[in-house]
């Protein structure tokens, strides 16, 4: 059966629908899955170019290692992503010191994105669903979260019970 989830930005009052890639990341979309609902403050990519990402706490028993991995996502990917303390304490990223490992729920919204970070080099991650409606919504709303701030909005993932 196929799985679905939401995915809005809160303040904004916009969500859209993800289907989950249970052949492509069966063991990421189980951890996700698993995990929902999980909602935190959304931050707009700084290098990737066209992605809006929430910070949670790492909260897969086991990691789900790499499975269906991009460096160049495409409009509508929904990614996960595993960062170790260090990789986030740079003081040009501005997420504080936590001690602990994060994990990255994005969605990108646009073309031409390349995970490259110049602080350690490529970041893949894994895609484990894709925008099957709303992206032009989601898309117009990351990008007044661009150009307007994302003070006080924040990002959340959680499941669609039902279908589409």
């Amino acid at each position: 059966m196929t799985r679905y989830i939401d995915i809005s930005l809160t303040k904004r009052g916009v969500t859209c629908v993800a289907e989950l890639h249970d052949d492509l990341a069966p063991r990421t979309c189980a951890a996700v899955w698993g995990a929902l609902p999980q909602e935190a403050g959304v931050f707009h990519a700084k290098y990737a170019r066209n992605e809006i990402y929430t910070l949670v706490d790492a909260f897969a028993p086991e990691e789900p290692g790499p499975e269906n991995p991009t460096i160049t996502p495409i409009p509508g990917d929904v990614m996960y992503f595993t960062f170790e303390p260090w990789q986030l304490t740079p003081k040009s990223h501005g997420y504080g010191g936590d001690a602990a490992p994060k994990i990255d729920l994005a969605l990108f919204y646009e073309r031409n994105n390349l995970l490259l970070n110049p602080d350690f080099g490529f970041v893949p991650g894994n895609v484990f669903a894709t925008i099957v409606r709303g992206l032009d919504e989601i898309a117009e709303a990351a990008q007044d979260l661009w150009l307007r701030g994302m003070e006080g909005e924040s990002l959340r993932f959680e499941r669609r019970e039902g279908g589409l």
